[in-house]
């Protein structure tokens, strides 16, 4: 089972207790984006096979939202982190980058 630290409360909650909120770190598209930049913002989504950053709520905790970085294959939590940060940590970078010696962060 998955199970997250809620970076806020610090309780290690499981999957149950959590609501996914789909990719983190998405640009929002403004009134000056073009009608395919919008249709792509709604709609594209990286589904990728290995690490991936996602939005957490902790639905049956303190109710905030929180990003998580985890493997899709394996299921390892790298670290988890406020939901106002701009991109992953250091810390979280230097540990995936310990497992997966290849991975790189692209906005």
């Amino acid at each position: 089972m998955l199970t997250l630290t809620c970076p806020y409360c610090g309780v290690a909650a499981e999957e149950t207790e959590l609501a996914p909120g789909g990719e983190a770190h998405l640009k929002r598209i403004g009134p000056d984006g073009s009608e395919d930049d919008f249709e792509a913002y709604l709609f594209a989504r990286k589904n990728p096979k290995g690490v991936h950053l996602e939005r957490w709520r902790h639905a049956f905790g303190c109710g905030k939202w929180f990003l998580a970085a985890r493997d899709t294959m394996t299921l390892q939590v790298f670290g988890t982190y406020a939901a106002q940060t701009p991109a992953p940590t250091d810390e979280i970078i230097a540990e995936i980058r310990k497992h997966r010696p290849d991975w790189s962060y692209q906005p």
